[in-house]
């Protein structure tokens, strides 16, 4: 969906680094939208819930004083509309600086349920839709030389756990693709960012039955994620201790490992 809307004025010598988030319209991408429009970066906001979206871009805009965020509706499962969206916000932000994937889904399966449906919906979300998006972004990046790609996974794809199987599997498949653009981009100047968060209060958080002591607010997340990318890291956890906690569970051999219910 194209917007009509026209981005704060500038001049060549005041240019603002332009972002596009796609899975921004709550959690962690409306914060990391918050966060970057705060650092000076004309936002592209995309999710499917137009209301909510409009809502993140109106509080970035009031907060700014000036059109920095632009809302796009936008399925991320409709990979053959991905193209001509990328080329669309293109033209509507007059260039590309960073591309973040946010978008996630995580339907909990019943303990003892094996739903198709379910784990598609997470394989299109959560890695087809990182791949269809990224890979656009890599390819106007190595074209540029320059450019950021970061990729929200989480620590659920260190190990394959027996709570939500293709979330696992989903999320692992993010790391490793992400880990292989890097490898590819490097060599071009463009810096590939893979963020793993740990609990975070989102509404994926929300859904889950179990307690999640150590949680922080998608603000916090925000907060590491944007040091990250100034730092250029390859890979961070989020927080910090979570490299380790994912070290032991990593390590725990696996005939305990299956035995275990988390």
């Amino acid at each position: 969906m194209a917007n009509s809307s026209k981005l704060a004025a500038e001049s060549p010598l005041t240019r603002k680094p332009r972002a596009v988030i796609v899975g921004a319209s709550s959690g962690i991408g409306a914060a990391l939208a918050r966060r970057l429009a705060a650092e000076g970066y004309l936002v592209a906001a995309l999710a499917r819930s137009k209301s909510e979206l409009e809502a993140v871009c109106g509080q970035i805009n009031a907060a700014t004083g000036e059109t920095r965020a632009l809302a796009y509706e936008h399925d991320v499962t409709d990979f053959d509309a991905i193209p001509t969206m990328f080329q669309q916000l293109m033209k509507d932000l007059g260039g590309i600086d960073v591309l973040v994937y946010c978008a996630g889904a995580m339907p909990r399966p019943e303990p003892d349920e094996f739903s198709f449906e379910k784990d598609k919906l997470m394989m299109d979300t959560n890695l087809l839709g990182a791949v269809a998006w990224l890979g656009q972004g890599a390819t106007l990046f190595q074209r540029m030389g320059g450019g950021k790609l970061v990729g929200i996974s989480s620590v659920s794809g260190d190990r394959g756990r027996v709570l939500n199987p293709a979330y696992n599997a989903s999320k692992a498949g993010v790391d490793t693709y992400l880990e292989a653009l890097r490898n590819r981009l490097t060599r071009h100047g463009v810096h590939v960012l893979t963020v793993k968060p740990g609990f975070v209060e989102t509404d994926m958080l929300k859904n889950s039955p179990s307690s999640h002591p150590g949680k922080i607010t998608p603000d916090e997340c925000a907060a590491g994620i944007w040091k990250a990318m100034r730092g250029r890291k390859q890979l961070v956890y989020i927080p910090w201790y979570w490299r380790w906690i994912m070290l032991v569970v990593k390590l725990i051999p696996s005939f305990i490992f299956r035995r275990l219910s988390f």
